[in-house]
């Protein structure tokens, strides 16, 4: 099997081929989701709140998401694996390059970065240093203190012209991949657009380049309050391989997210 590397993110973009990513946090599934044709996963600080039970991403150490990134790189060695920068592991781009080369030792290729053009000098060293980053914007959970919680991003003109402009200063600055999370399709689309770099969406309509779910709501056990833009694939496949194979299906035909998972 060969690795994937983000060469291949690129020439899928340019081939207007759609990819399926899902998150990550333990060998098992990391290896199952391999064995079912993913080749893109993040290990999300979103396992603070999936896998550790608290109610945002906000207590999640690098110490936590280096431990995960280790499990899930023994397991899936031929994809290409995205490790969070949690809270408050970029307040400097020096402190961004040290807390990002415990990551990259742990087993990422990439790192991935919340918040747009405060972020250009981290990104900038970074990638200087060998270090791939993507971004992410829109709803940004490590923020949901300032947002006022959960809620779409770039609904208005104002909003959605900052996001594009953060996006594409971000790119400028060496990011090699964008994630956009909880933005109007029409957004994504503009973004998914003027950039160069592969663009990949979580409740972002179906424009971008390929889609992120994270593994719980993709497999239907998230809990209480599910995503307006998640699927339970495993209540329609019957059992966990081939929910995997159907969500990598579905992206790849365009056939999800469907409108009633994005946002208008």
């Amino acid at each position: 099997m060969k690795v994937t590397t983000i060469a291949h993110l690129r020439q899928w973009k340019q081939e207007k081929r759609k990819f399926a990513t899902l998150t990550a946090y333990d060998a098992s599934f990391a290896r199952l989701f391999a064995e079912q044709g993913i080749q893109v996963m993040l290990v999300g600080d979103s396992l603070g709140m999936a896998m550790q039970g608290h109610d945002s991403t906000l207590p999640v150490t690098v110490e936590d998401i280096a431990y995960h990134t280790r499990c899930v790189r023994r397991a899936a060695p031929h994809c290409l694996l995205l490790a969070d920068m949690p809270f408050m592991s970029c307040a400097t781009p020096e402190q961004g390059c040290l807390q990002a080369a415990t990551l990259m030792r742990a087993g990422a290729n990439m790192v991935k970065v919340e918040g747009g053009k405060w972020l250009v000098p981290t990104v900038q060293m970074l990638t200087e240093r060998a270090v791939p980053v993507c971004g992410h914007l829109g709803l940004t959970p490590q923020s949901v203190n300032i947002f006022g919680g959960y809620k779409v991003q770039g609904r208005d003109e104002v909003a959605a012209n900052r996001l594009l402009e953060d996006a594409l200063a971000l790119e400028q600055a060496g990011a090699q991949l964008m994630v956009l999370e909880c933005v109007p399709v029409a957004l994504a689309e503009r973004v998914t657009e003027a950039l160069s770099i592969p663009v990949i969406g979580i409740g972002a309509g179906m424009s971008t380049d390929g889609q992120i779910l994270v593994m719980h709501d993709a497999l239907g056990i998230t809990g209480e309050k599910t995503p307006k833009f998640a699927k339970n694939f495993l209540a329609q496949a019957g059992d966990i391989r081939a929910a995997i194979r159907l969500y990598i299906q579905e992206v790849e035909q365009g056939l999800y997210p469907a409108a009633e998972h994005s946002f208008q």
